[in-house]
């Protein structure tokens, strides 16, 4: 399982690269570099969310310490360096993130393999992936349509995040029904733009 943790974001990023056929999108040595040291600063800094039980705190520290706002943050991050033109060129939020992720991978493989934890070392690497290459999906949607789709891909957003801590708390909780169910919503975006992405690259090819 811990080999599981530090290979998977490397692999699915080469996987996501592969499908999609994306060059190295602008900002990638960014990304690394950002990602490695904003994943140092949260092994030193710890959680920032007393988990407790499993009730909301348990949610609430999946929610920032351990599922989305890792996740998130370089999405944010890749915004507003385009946003300031720090980053000009061929802009990818999902590469930027996956790259972004995959120091941390490697740091919170050190910090959660003496737990062997399958929910910390496979659940969790999934969920950075459903978020990371799921909401760019909605955000090339927004960039690209009218008002009437805008709404519906902006709301789209919020429920990604909120279903990849629900499924984390979920399977903590040993609620595994509600787990799966929780995962597949989180992950749908991510698996649709896969799925568009390879078919449109062999109607290219």
């Amino acid at each position: 399982m811990s080999l599981f943790c530090l290979l998977w974001m490397p692999l699915f990023y080469l996987f996501w690269r592969s499908v999609t056929r994306t060059d190295t999108a602008a900002g990638g040595v960014w990304a690394l570099l950002a990602g490695s040291v904003i994943a140092l600063i949260q092994f030193f800094l710890g959680s920032f969310v007393d988990p407790g039980g499993f009730g909301l705190s348990r949610w609430m520290s999946g929610f920032i310490d351990i599922v989305v706002l890792p996740a998130l943050l370089p999405l944010l991050v890749y915004l507003f360096l385009v946003s300031f033109k720090v980053i000009t060129g061929t802009f990818d939020f999902a590469n930027f993130a996956l790259l972004w992720l995959i120091p941390l991978a490697a740091i919170r493989t050190v910090n959660w393999s003496s737990m062997n934890d399958p929910i910390l070392l496979v659940l969790v690497p999934v969920l950075w992936t459903a978020i990371a290459a799921g909401i760019p999906f909605f955000i090339n949607i927004i960039l690209n349509s009218r008002i009437y789709i805008i709404i519906p891909a902006s709301l789209a957003i919020l429920v990604i995040p909120f279903a990849s801590a629900s499924s984390y708390w979920a399977f903590f909780s040993q609620k595994s029904l509600l787990g799966f169910w929780s995962l597949l919503v989180a992950a749908a975006p991510m698996l649709v733009s896969l799925l568009l992405n390879f078919f449109t690259a062999g109607e290219r090819a």
